[in-house]
């Protein structure tokens, strides 16, 4: 038993990966999943889509490698963050669509209770800011909305959990109800100093304690898979969410180590070490991540739109059939354009953290085609990594301009890599392999499992395929970045 399972259940897909001991991708599946809009800015998923195409890649990819479970030394779980799922702890069945981390129907309570000051409370204990994209106001909606829901929750009926915690319900056949110290930080219900559950913001928002998982650490015991799963039983010994899990894929175990992850939305995380850092630039303070107990801290900037602009390209614009067609175009754009796409679509993130933008272009003439538009799209990712970048060495003097450590599907494209390093004025360095979420849950789990190195040898292993150095001139660089900023004033000016 040398191989390690990885599961990564994200917003448009499920994968399994199954990696040998040196961390080479013995075989994997993936499948696509429906998402769901049931009002302008409401996103849901259906819980049985995200357990169904988790069983499936998971014995494809097992089928993939030869089709021997007993290979398998554990399964880590990585996922989506923030999204909220409640089901009957008896039936197992889910009470309503999961409510995904893109979600903004919780806007209006989100503003509400800030009026009234709730909003310092929220952030001491749990480092978040009080907005809708984390879990405990999706939760508080769905205890309203589902009759009934709530007075079942305080009777033990009902149990609430992140994605991870879902499957891991689902994986061992209702036996644990568990989720990791990464994820619970992300549903604004967790006070990361004290490492529990807060009855403070329970209690305000009415949330019953009973529906609440239990906390672990990272790499732990999260029990073992059904037998009739994959063949026999598999220990379940890593989890961590999304941008954790590529934190640790990418070996930012040292405080100042940076990374930046390009899915659907961007996500930068900075390890500041042993203590939580609060930030004055409306950054988020989270767990990065916990072993033996004790957590490891990091600043984090949310970008709920990266990839996803890419995509609105193909689906949206109709312009690109695939992704990687982005490229080509932003090279023949014309640059005298000046064509700035700001793609708030479901609002601004980090730093601004408005909920009520939309997306806006400037700078449009009669010559502005396709080309212009796949370049301002891939740049405007720049232009917020760098925004996150900026608050970050704000915050802490121990963020400086050493490399930013890159990950996710848009870090494939050399053109868009490129920009960044030359906006931010930094290197930005591309690892070798490029499924780092995947492989932090792999070598928490591998770690825990005994069969992975430690922490200093797997960060020893770490190398780039490709490092890109800053070549725009200072000039070009400041106009840019002003233009950039300019349009975020003017789209939250609209939104206002």
């Amino acid at each position: 038993m040398t191989h390690i399972l990885a599961i990564d259940q994200g917003t448009t897909s499920t994968r399994a990966i199954l990696f040998a001991p040196d961390f080479t991708n013995v075989a994997s599946a993936q499948q696509e999943f429906a998402q769901h809009f049931p009002q302008s800015g409401w996103v849901e998923h259906d819980p049985s889509d995200l357990w169904t195409t988790t069983a499936a890649t998971c014995r494809a990819a097992i089928e993939k490698a030869g089709g021997r479970a007993e290979d398998i030394a554990a399964i880590g779980i990585t996922n989506q963050r923030e999204t909220t799922v409640v089901w009957d702890r008896t039936t197992g069945k889910p009470i309503h669509n999961a409510i995904v981390w893109q979600d903004r129907r919780t806007s209006s309570v989100c503003r509400a209770l800030k009026k009234e000051g709730f909003e310092d409370i929220v952030t001491e204990k749990t480092g978040l800011l009080l907005d809708p994209y984390f879990s405990a106001t999706k939760l508080a909606w769905i205890l309203d909305a589902v009759d009934g829901a709530r007075d079942r929750a305080r009777k033990g009926e009902l149990a609430f959990g992140t994605v991870d915690c879902w499957l891991v319900w689902k994986l061992t056949g209702g036996k644990v109800h568990a989720t990791d110290a990464t994820n619970a930080a992300r549903t604004m219900l967790y006070d990361i100093r004290k490492g529990r559950w807060s009855r403070t913001i329970c209690d305000r928002l009415d949330i019953p304690m009973e529906m609440l998982p239990e906390v672990r650490d990272c790499a732990d015991d999260f029990g073992t898979t059904r037998p009739d799963l994959f063949g026999r039983p598999i220990p379940i010994l890593g989890i961590a969410g999304d941008q954790q899990a590529a934190t640790v894929g990418q070996a930012c175990f040292k405080p100042g180590m940076m990374k930046s992850t390009y899915g659907t939305g961007c996500f930068a995380l900075l390890n500041t070490g042993s203590e939580p850092v609060t930030s004055k630039n409306r950054l988020l303070t989270t767990i990065a991540y916990q072993l033996d107990g004790k957590p490891t801290y990091a600043l984090e900037g949310s970008i709920f739109i990266a990839g996803a602009v890419v995509q609105w390209l193909r689906d949206g614009l109709k312009i690109i059939r695939e992704a990687a067609e982005t490229q080509p175009m932003a090279e023949a754009s014309d640059p005298g354009q000046g064509v700035v796409l700001v793609p708030a679509f479901t609002g601004l993130g980090a730093p601004y953290w408005n909920a009520e933008c939309r997306g806006a272009v400037f700078g449009l003439t009669r010559n502005s085609g396709p080309e212009d538009f796949a370049r301002a799209a891939l740049e405007s990712v720049g232009f917020q990594t760098r925004d996150l970048l900026d608050a970050m060495k704000a915050d802490w003097s121990g963020a400086s301009d050493t490399a930013l450590r890159v990950d996710g599907g848009m870090a494939a494209s050399d053109w868009a890599m490129q920009f960044l390093a030359d906006i931010i004025d930094a290197p930005v360095e591309r690892p070798k392999v490029l499924e780092t979420t995947a492989m932090g849950a792999a070598w928490l789990a591998g770690y825990k499992a005994g069969i992975f190195p430690d922490m200093e040898a797997f960060a020893a292993g770490w190398s780039a395929e490709r490092r890109f150095d800053p070549a725009m001139d200072e000039t070009a660089r400041d106009r840019k970045y002003d233009a950039w900023k300019r349009a975020v004033r003017a789209t939250i000016a609209y939104a206002d």
